[in-house]
Order: structure tokens, then C-alpha cells, then sequence
């Protein structure tokens, strides 16, 4: 945690110790609680000790809301993430200790410096960029990613913070209301909405980040929240470059997509966002080097052309005819020798014939470069899954594997790996569905029951099934090109985040362990034998059936016995 400019407390209204931490000096305070500089009694290193408004441990659920954030946040490692420490409770008042970081905050920058160079933005969004790819791996989205929760090391290095507190924030009232989590000036639409955060959710964060770092200022301002909220969700902001005009257009364009109302057309995660952003300077770069400086193309550059040859001169009032007629009349008369060559009728023929000839044989030379070939795929298969990915493979991909198989087969086997997938996808479950209702192997069978546990939100079992189905097939000459696909399908199902799709779980067992303090001792059960009936057999789900187990046993209540693989398996088919 790094140290925000703001006033400090006197050293008397300092609490001496909290936990194993003594406290040195407060680093800042706000609505979330207040940080202070701690030194460890027992090793001596220095940490960030937050401490907790003391009125929200007597809100409903918040303990066991603050040990499954904390625990979340203890997975997430990563350079550019805060570290965190440790948590506890210290006579009633919860706290956690991370990393102290020596710098300031991305807010501090701003102030001082109004607005940050399109270079350095792009430097600290990819650094951002890696600590999101961490999180979101773990299945742990930011939710409220703002520039005060982006601490600037001295080194240049960006990290993290805060990740988690948006969540444990979320109190009782908020969650039935359908509250909203987050700061309003780079909240994403879904947010604003009342909806569930994603890791699209971040990314539309950082773009408005990255926004406010470029101009100085956020997409959306308003007199209230609830204004700035509405905006977020139905207005239109100003391009980046249309206020700073220096901005490549490159740049332009990916923050203009980070800030998308449609979560489905941003980026489709953190680590694509870095891809794109490192090819900016290149191309800049690359650009400037061709045009001698000018690193932005100048579509009016005719237009421009024509306004600046008379700059220099005199007004011609009521003499502009006459003047510019005679100039004509001197023009024709003083013509060179070459001049009234080009005037020859044939002599144009001529060299239109020439022009015609050597445009045609140019046209079949020409090709683009490998490199601009493979660009221009890439960029197609950002889009989603559609024609634009029959384009990248027939226009872009599969010209460069006849060019030369040995450089690009490596390099493309996972995008030709993508659009497999989508073709056995678009085969599976397009439109040949409705006219050939019976798959033409026990594969095909195997891999439509896995698509349609995905689209039940059934993301283990899925992934399940694609794994035994892949390792079935491995070896099959036969069944070679359904390899790849089905590599790919595993991964992308691996990938998926299951944490939304549990957090129902994580509700209904919040809400059991209230009716149980309340004394509701049969409901609350109730809760735990469902939670079990319906997610025994759902590997994602297996720390909160253990869970549920745990408090039956806690209580004298004997916990239904968890289903053997065998039985599991005939359940399931």
C-alpha cells in the first residue's frame, strides 16, 4: 500500500498496536476504513495495516462475508498485486496487513500532473493488464478499479490494491435492493444496472482508467451519482482523440472498445487487452519511421494543401477575375519544352496505356507481407465467433500455411485450433441440428452433451466430459481432427469463471448460517441438505458441500453420504 497525500492524525489519536502490528503513522482514511504504516513486532517488516469501520461488524453476515474475501485474496499472486498478509480481529475491530508500497497513487499523479502521455498510459494499463490476467484466473474479479486503487511504486512499477473490498462492502440491504458495487466514475454498465460484475466488468474499469490518464479527465461526469450512473449505462462519451489530439488512433480505438455498454464487445479478457496494447508503439513506431516523423496519417492532407497555397498572399478585392486570368494567359505563354510535350495528344495516350499495363502487373505482384497476413487474422478473430472467422482462415490463415508450412504452422495452430472448435460448435449445434437430430458418432454424442451441460452453466461436468472424451480419442488416427477442437473446448471450459455461477450457493449458505444464530435450527438445515442434493456431485462446488457437511455435523445432524464415483456416474448419465 502506497502513501496518499493527506492530512495526517496527530500521533495521540493513533491506536499503539493492532494485532502484531505496531502502528507508526496513518497513510490515509476514507469510507472503507483507515491505513496505517505497521511495523511487525516479531520480524520487523513494514505493512499497510487497513482497518475496518468498526459499525460493519455488527452487520449481518459480515464475518463470514470478510474471511471468504480475504481467503480469495490470499490465492492472487502477481508482481503488479499488492501482497496481502495476513487478516484478524482485534477487539472487535477487523483489519488485514499487505504490502507497503513507496510511491503514490495514480489519483496523486493526476493531480500533479493534470494528464499522462499516451506512452506511459499504456505502460501502466499493460501492468494493470497482468494483474488482472492473475485475478481473473483465479476466478476473482476486482469490481471497483479506479486510479486510487492503483499505487505507483517509485521504480515505475503499477500494483493493484483493494482487491475483494467492493465485495465484502456489499452488505445486507445492498444485496436485496440489488445495490451497486463500485465508484461511479469507472463503473461499467452492468454494474450500474444492478448486475453481477465480470471480468468484462474490469475491463471496462480500466478503459475508463486509462480514459481519465489520457485526458485528464473520466468519460462521464455528472452533478450526482445516480446522473453519472445513467450515463454509463445510455450516454455517448468523446473519443479520447477528439480532446487530445496527439492520441494514435490505434490507442483511440482500444479504450473506445474497453468502454463498450455491451460487455460481449469489449475485450474478450485482460490478457487480449495486453496483446493489443503493446502493438501500438510498434506501430507508431513502425508508421513514423515510413512518413519521417509524422506517426499520424493525414486523410485531409489534400484539403490542407490546397488552404495553405495562398496563404502568403495579398488580397485581390474586386481584381481577382482579371488577375487570375491573366495569370493563366502568362502560364501558357512561358510554357518549357516539356511542357508542351506533355500536351501531345498521343503522347497522353500513351502513357495511359502505360499506366493501365503497369497497374495491372503491379496488382498481381503486390501481396501484403506474411506479417500484415497474420495481423489482419488475428484481428478478425476478436470478433466473435461468425463469418469474420471463416474470413481469417480462408483470406489470411491458410494463404500463409501455403506460403511456407514450416514458420506458421507453429504460430497458427492455436488460432486454426479456435476455428475448429467453432466449426464443430456451428456442426454440433447450428442449424444441421434441426435437419440430423442424431449425432453420426458416440464422440459427436459425447461432445453435444458437454455443450449443452455448458450452456446449463454446468461448467465442471462439461469439462469433465470433454476430458474423458479427449483422452479416449488421443492416439485415433481416425478421429485425428477432432483433436484439436476438443483441446481447445477443455481449455476454454477450464478457463470459464465458476464464481458467479456459485455465488447463489454462497448466498443461500450465508443465509442458513443467520437462520442458525437466529435459532432456526430447521431451516437452516434445510438449506445445508439442499445445498448438498443439488451440488455433491459438481467438482466446483466441493468447498461450499463441505461446508454445508460441516455445520450439519457441527449441529448432531447427520449430513447425507457422499455419492461414490460409480453412482455418480449413473446419475449423471
Amino acid at each position: 500500500m502506497t502513501q496518499p497525500n493527506s492530512n495526517t492524525q496527530t500521533p495521540a489519536a493513533l491506536p499503539e498496536q493492532i494485532g502484531d502490528y505496531r502502528i507508526e503513522k496513518e497513510l490515509g482514511a476514507g469510507g472503507m476504513g483507515t491505513v496505517y504504516l505497521g511495523t511487525h513486532v516479531g520480524t520487523g517488516r513494514a505493512a499497510a495495516v487497513k482497518v475496518l469501520p468498526a459499525s460493519m461488524a455488527r452487520e449481518e453476515g459480515f464475518v463470514a462475508r470478510f474471511g471468504r474475501e480475504v481467503a480469495a485474496m490470499q490465492q492472487l499472486q502477481s508482481p503488479h498485486i499488492v501482497e496481502l498478509y495476513e487478516s484478524g480481529e482485534d477487539h472487535g475491530t477487523y483489519f488485514y496487513a499487505m504490502e507497503y508500497v513507496a510511491g503514490e497513487t495514480l489519483t496523486d499523479k493526476l493531480k500533479r500532473e493534470k494528464r499522462i502521455s499516451w506512452r506511459d498510459t499504456i505502460a501502466f494499463a499493460v501492468q494493470v493488464c497482468r494483474a488482472l490476467k492473475a485475478a481473473h484466473n483465479c476466478g476473482i474479479v476486482h469490481r471497483d478499479l479506479k486510479p486510487s486503487n492503483l499505487l505507483i511504486a517509485t521504480d515505475g512499477t503499477v500494483k493493484l490494491t483493494d482487491f475483494g473490498i467492493a465485495q465484502v462492502f456489499a452488505t445486507s440491504k445492498l444485496t436485496v435492493t440489488g445495490g451497486i458495487l463500485g465508484t461511479a466514475e469507472y463503473m461499467s454498465p452492468e454494474q450500474a444496472q444492478g448486475a453481477r460484475a465480470t471480468r468484462q466488468s474490469d475491463i471496462y474499469s480500466l478503459g475508463a482508467v486509462m480514459y481519465v490518464m489520457l485526458t485528464g479527465r473520466p468519460p462521464f461526469t455528472g452533478k450526482t451519482t445516480l446522473e453519472v450512473i445513467q450515463k454509463h449505462r445510455f450516454a455517448q462519451f468523446d473519443s479520447p482523440k477528439r480532446i487530445v489530439g496527439d492520441i494514435p488512433f490505434w490507442l483511440d480505438e482500444i479504450v473506445c472498445k474497453c468502454l463498450s455498454k455491451k460487455a460481449e464487445d469489449r475485450y474478450p479478457d485482460a490478457y487480449v487487452l495486453q496483446l493489443r496494447l503493446q502493438e501500438v508503439p510498434r506501430k507508431v513506431d513502425l508508421k513514423d519511421s515510413a512518413t519521417g516523423g509524422d506517426g499520424e496519417p493525414h486523410p485531409d492532407s489534400e484539403t490542407m494543401t490546397d488552404g495553405s497555397a495562398g496563404a502568403g498572399h495579398g488580397a485581390v478585392g474586386s481584381t481577382l477575375a482579371r488577375d487570375l486570368f491573366r495569370a493563366q494567359v502568362e502560364a501558357q505563354s512561358e510554357k518549357g519544352a516539356l511542357a508542351r510535350w506533355f500536351d501531345n495528344v498521343w503522347v497522353l495516350v500513351g502513357l495511359l496505356v502505360l499506366f493501365v499495363v503497369g497497374g495491372y502487373f503491379v496488382s498481381r505482384w503486390s501481396r501484403p507481407d506474411p506479417e500484415t497476413l497474420f495481423i489482419r487474422g488475428q484481428a478478425l478473430l476478436q470478433q466473435p465467433e461468425g463469418p469474420a472467422w471463416d474470413r481469417a482462415r480462408d483470406d489470411y490463415f491458410q494463404p500463409l500455411l501455403e506460403r511456407d508450412p514450416a514458420t506458421w504452422e507453429p504460430r497458427l495452430e492455436p488460432y486454426l485450433a479456435q476455428v475448429q472448435l467453432y466449426e464443430l460448435k456451428k456442426q454440433l449445434l447450428g442449424r444441421t441440428f434441426s435437419r440430423d437430430p442424431l449425432p453420426r458418432s458416440e464422440p459427436e454424442a459425447v461432445l453435444r452433451q458437454a455443450l449443452e451441460l455448458r450452456k446449463l452453466g454446468r461448467y465442471g461436468e462439461a469439462a469433465e466430459k470433454v476430458a474423458a472424451l479427449e483422452t479416449l480419442i488421443a492416439g485415433n488416427p481416425d478421429l485425428e481432427p477432432l483433436q484439436a477442437p476438443v483441446t481447445r473446448l477443455r481449455e476454454e471450459l477450464a478457463e470459464h469463471e465458476t464464481t458467479a455461477r456459485l455465488e447463489f450457493v454462497q448466498q443461500a449458505l450465508q443465509r442458513a448460517e443467520t437462520l442458525s444464530l437466529a435459532g432456526k435450527t430447521p431451516e437452516a438445515q434445510a438449506i445445508w441438505r439442499s445445498v448438498i442434493a443439488l451440488y455433491d456431485a459438481d467438482p466446483a462446488a466441493r468447498s461450499l458441500v463441505d461446508e454445508a457437511r460441516r455445520h450439519l455435523s457441527a449441529q448432531g445432524s447427520p449430513a447425507p453420504a457422499a455419492p461414490s464415483p460409480t453412482s455418480s456416474k449413473t446419475d449423471k448419465e
